[in-house]
């Protein structure tokens, strides 16, 4: 792997410490909480008094003084640094509306550490070396830093622990804001309805508390401006090319929308659309929506808290400008029920400017006011009380259940976490080199409903993805509207900001019709496409693009899938082996397990809720026009859920070009027969990138000029 060097960073900042750096190797993340280092020699502090050593506190997404364990702790020592890194690895999949809170966030936090005495360093660059030459500096003997799911972020704690190994000092204390009181966290059960009924106390907010005086002798940095930090982030050495980036600037219904428009005009090509242009709001001068789109609440810890009190009281009304505008936001986010204070809120919450328990307490605080100091076992009084409190409750269980996935030894692959618009997603990788590969579950199901296939495919020599989508398995499902599109935009930034390569895009059920409409709206991502037993259908001829609709939830939505959910609770063991005809043990606990347990989960029901809202009239053909030669069908022939005979004979009449294998399976080949299934698969990845090289080679040694685009014409229709 090539050495990589940090780019030149704005000289208006005065930053330090650019340096050469190391090559970047994927490390697995240790699951202890604390690594111990020999100990530092003591220092001494500002007032000539003598100290057993400084600490750092590294701040990432804990950006505030209240309630925050690790400052608390670091605050034992007589010399604290509280440090913010804007490190590439960490901003790299930031939106420009997320970097304006980040900054604003960043801003309170060094008033609110200044108003106690203290200070916040800000530096750029790779965090393993700001800080190993700030504990030289200091001589720090502990180095604090919140405990982290997201993998990215565990490894930038890897490396800062690799990079510390040949100094004599420090340790490095991971600490975390423990919401429940739980001892051990692989003694919880994975089932959120056996979970509730332990009924495991919560922890109160912490204050912030007293810091020792800083030293004015350290260079501290100076606070970027939005303009400052987008510069930094252009010249990112893990940056995905330009034309990768703008694939994210535009939403899938976007882009069907100018498809529409491109057609009413007798138009094919959409080479020319431009990203969704953004409108500057004049802001009121106390107003909490503080980034130029406006969308979320921002602002520091106090800014956040008196919005919340603002969003809690919502019945009540009020005469101040800033609540009415927080009342105006909410009635527009409030796309189904609850979902605004995820909307407004959810920002604020991933990057800590408030902790989920201090939301929580003053939540439940209020609902004390309101019914004379107690809480109805009834559920709560107000919507909104509802929501801010159901929202957390659903945050923190996620994060509990990822934490314990991770420590789970009993896997096949090691899990990693991904956040996607703030949202805890479960994916796995297996193999380092050749192509990539995304394997696609259908609803209902998880990655590991590719448990024989994952590793099976990687050992031909491919890199094999697998994911758990949005509101499914273990990752979060969250209060928000699902759809179609929803799904493919969740794909389509999976492969932009993890795989980071074009992909070879399998999918099983309305898992294939999901990498449709990827490989459809943005081709570029998609080196072919295999359908196993796809929803979806099929009408020859088809040209126009589907209208669009506008997706709500209805009360039939909202009893059907709770009626839908007791039905599957009890029902689920037999529907899902009824579509493993030949093999129906493959249908084994294991898999039926957590098809219950999920069923289970925060927001499960919403996701059924998809069903009543969920539109497949876009026709298959329609979204794979011009890629017919890179889409192979894998059709279990004995399918319950869909004739299968028809469709094949449909196909194989009308769209000659699409390869179909038909398989004496059921609707889920790939575990029910996986040993054909991936041979057929390993083959077909062989030959796509047999094809594309061959058709590469000729566009490098065509001569003339005619020749050579009418090559590279032909190549643009079979790789990306």
């Amino acid at each position: 792997m090539a050495t990589l060097v940090y780019p030149c960073i704005p000289t208006a900042l005065f930053l330090q410490n650019r340096r050469q750096s190391a090559p970047l190797t994927p490390v697995r993340c240790s699951s202890s909480a604390t690594v111990k280092l020999p100990t530092s020699k003591a220092i001494t502090s500002s007032n000539g008094g003598k100290s057993t050593g400084a600490a750092v506190l590294w701040y990432k997404n804990d950006l505030r003084v209240d309630d925050h364990p690790g400052l608390i702790a670091a605050s034992k020592h007589t010399v604290v640094v509280p440090l913010y890194v804007f490190d590439h690895r960490i901003l790299r999949c930031f939106t420009e509306e997320k970097l304006e809170l980040l900054l604003f966030a960043v801003k309170d936090l060094r008033k609110s550490l200044k108003d106690q005495g203290s200070d916040l360093m800000i530096r750029f660059g790779r965090t393993e070396s700001v800080i190993q030459d700030l504990v030289k500096e200091v001589r720090a003997a502990n180095i604090y830093t919140q405990e982290e799911v997201e993998y990215d972020l565990q490894l930038v704690i890897e490396k800062v622990k690799e990079n510390l190994g040949d100094i004599k000092s420090p340790k490095i204390s991971l600490w975390n804001t423990p919401f429940y009181d739980i001892k051990n966290i692989m003694d919880i059960p994975l089932s959120y309805d056996e979970f509730q009924q332990l009924k495991f106390s919560i922890h109160s907010p912490l204050s912030s508390p007293k810091l020792p005086a800083i030293s004015t002798d350290l260079a501290w940095g100076a606070l970027p401006t939005l303009n400052d930090l987008k510069e930094f982030i252009d010249e990112n050495p893990y940056k995905s090319k330009d034309s990768w980036t703008s694939i994210k600037s535009n939403s899938a219904e976007y882009v069907m929308q100018n498809a529409r428009i491109l057609a009413s005009n007798g138009l094919t090509s959409q080479t020319n659309l431009m990203p969704l242009t953004k409108t500057n709001k004049k802001r009121l001068k106390k107003s909490a929506f503080i980034t130029q789109q406006g969308n979320a609440i921002g602002g520091g810890t106090n800014d956040v808290l008196n919005a919340l009190s603002a969003y809690l009281k919502y019945l009540e009304g009020t005469t101040r400008d800033d609540w009415q505008e927080v009342h105006d936001k909410l009635r527009k986010a409030e796309t189904r029920e609850g979902s605004s204070f995820g909307t407004l809120f959810g920002p604020v919450l991933q990057l800590g400017i408030v902790s989920r328990r201090r939301v929580y307490y003053e939540t439940l605080k209020y609902e004390k006011d309101r019914n004379g100091g107690f809480l109805s076992p009834f559920g709560y009084s107000t919507a909104t009380i509802a929501a801010a409190a159901g929202h957390v409750l659903s945050t923190e269980w996620y994060s509990l259940l990822a934490s314990r996935s991770q420590l789970d030894s009993t896997k096949r692959y090691s899990i990693r976490y991904w956040k996607w618009n703030g949202y805890l997603i479960q994916y796995t990788v297996v193999g380092s080199e050749g192509p990539a590969i995304l394997l696609v579950h259908g609803f209902g199901a998880f990655l590991e409903h590719y448990r024989e296939n994952i590793k099976n495919i990687a050992e031909n020599g491919n890199c094999v993805w697998g994911i758990t989508l949005l509101g499914f398995g273990r990752s979060e499902k969250p209060n928000v509207i699902y759809t179609e599109l929803l799904w493919a935009e969740f794909i389509r930034d999976f492969i932009v900001d993890v795989i980071r390569e074009p992909v070879h895009l399998v999918g099983n059920s309305f898992g294939g019709y999901f990498v449709s409409i990827v490989a459809g709206l943005w081709p570029a991502l998609a080196k072919s496409v295999v359908l196993l037993n796809s929803a979806g259908h099929y009408i020859p001829e088809y040209s126009s693009v589907p209208p669009f609709k506008e997706r709500k939830t209805s009360g039939i939505a909202w009893l059907g899938a709770r009626g839908i959910s007791g039905y599957l609770k009890l029902s689920v063991r037999n529907l899902v082996r009824s579509c493993y005809p030949t093999k129906r043990d493959r249908a084994d606990e294991g898999l039926l397990s957590e098809m219950v347990r999920a069923s289970y989960d925060p927001g499960a029901v919403v996701v059924l809720e998809s069903l009543f809202t969920f539109d497949p009239s876009i026709p298959m053909n329609y979204v794979l026009k011009g890629l017919e030669e890179k889409v192979m069908i894998i059709q279990g022939m004995k399918d319950p859920i869909s004739d299968s005979k028809t469709k094949v004979n449909l196909v194989k009449k009308h769209f000659k070009e699409i390869e179909i294998k038909e398989l004496d399976a059921g609707h889920c080949p790939h575990d029910e027969v996986p040993e054909e299934v991936n041979s057929i698969i390993q083959e077909w990845v062989v030959n796509v990138e047999n094809r594309c090289q061959i058709l590469e080679q000729k566009v490098k040694d065509s001569r003339t000029p005619t020749k050579k685009q009418s090559l590279e014409k032909e190549f643009s229709g079979q790789t990306s």
